[in-house]
């Protein structure tokens, strides 16, 4: 068994600093959609991604790989959102085997009342604070980060 590689002070310090940020930064979001829109953050990507899609449309599986969710717990969100008329399912013409949610037009409407309140948040919280240099230095880092997540996920 190799040896443990700890984190040095400077390592500790930064993964400590991701770590509350990125956990202050989704409560914040999640909160200003609660409290204005009165949908989850988790709900606001779902609606996002669909409204983003060819026809508003996609299947179950590549929404779910999207916003980064397992099968169930998008199933269960999309059907909170059919209840909400936001969304609807229905089986693909020609392939009784899959399933693709659409966003309807009352899903898009909502996603349209949230967002400008949403991206105020985002730009509060994050961008308003960084130089463009900044901002492009987070892109570039988390660019580098999700390409490892992704080859090691299978994703």
């Amino acid at each position: 068994m190799s040896e443990t590689r700890w984190l040095d002070d400077d390592e500790q310090r930064s993964w400590r600093t991701f770590l509350w940020a990125s956990q202050l930064l989704h409560e914040s979001l999640d909160r200003q959609l609660q409290r204005d829109s009165g949908m989850p953050h988790t709900y606001y990507m779902i609606l996002a991604m669909l409204s983003e899609a060819p026809g508003r449309s996609m299947t179950m599986t590549e929404l779910a790989r999207r916003v980064r969710s397992s099968a169930s717990r998008l199933s269960h969100a999309v059907s909170k959102l059919e209840t909400l008329g936001w969304v609807c399912r229905g089986k693909r013409p020609g392939d009784a085997r899959t399933t693709v949610a659409t966003l309807t037009d009352e899903g898009f409407a909502a996603l349209a009342e949230a967002a400008p309140g949403h991206v105020e948040e985002v730009r509060r919280v994050l961008f308003d604070r960084l130089t463009p240099e900044q901002a492009e230095q987070l892109r570039d880092i988390f660019e580098v980060v999700l390409a490892n997540l992704n080859s090691t996920d299978g994703c």
